[in-house]
């Protein structure tokens, strides 16, 4: 499975990344740590390594349960987009949570990669709803939703385990009658107009 646009392409994380994925966390560990999941106590405990982390995700990829995707620009690796929580029967939906490394944010690679995973989940996977929990404080995170349109559909407290504690969450969806030409085309026409309004 590979999916591109543009100098972006994005594929199933491998156990190959794992130099490259390493670097990048360490490189950003300050900026990331803050917006990284953790083991709440009692959890199931974190892979010991890289290589059991993609053992893990591949099994739950051939469930159909999680979907990791490895975010390349130009041919580097830049980051991460998973597709996580897929629910089938009556709901149809899931959830999506990514990172980039600091080097890339601000170029608009995570919005069209979320946009890229979106309209798979839509027209591959036959999902209807995905939606996006971010802490109120990741301003980061939050650009990236409002590029994409999402709409805010509601405020979980003590939502996720985050940083080591239980942190409030607002969500964001989409549902595929929000998109029927696609999110990514719904970005690009509207960074169009964007830049006919600017004059570029």
């Amino acid at each position: 499975m590979r999916l591109q646009v543009d100098e972006i392409v994005l594929r199933p994380l491998r156990a190959s990344d794992g130099e490259a994925w390493r670097r990048a966390r360490l490189h950003n560990a300050a900026w990331l740590v803050p917006w990284d999941a953790t083991v709440p106590p009692g959890g199931d405990a974190r892979p010991s390594s890289f290589r059991a982390l993609v053992r893990r995700l591949d099994k739950q990829a051939r469930r159909g349960t999680s979907y990791p995707f490895a975010v390349l620009v130009d041919g580097t690796f830049a980051g991460q987009v998973t597709v996580n929580n897929v629910v089938r029967g009556s709901a149809l939906f899931a959830s999506i949570g990514y990172w980039v490394d600091r080097s890339h944010a601000g170029r608009g690679v995570i919005p069209r990669a979320v946009a890229l995973v979106v309209d798979h989940c839509f027209v591959e996977l036959g999902l209807h709803r995905i939606e996006i929990a971010i802490r109120p404080e990741n301003t980061n995170s939050l650009r990236v939703v409002e590029k994409l349109g999402l709409h805010e559909v509601g405020y979980a407290p003590r939502y996720l385990h985050i940083d080591g504690d239980w942190r409030d969450h607002r969500l964001y969806a989409v549902t595929r009658e929000e998109v029927p030409l696609g999110l990514l085309h719904r970005l690009q026409a509207a960074r169009d107009t964007q830049d006919d309004a600017s004059g570029t």
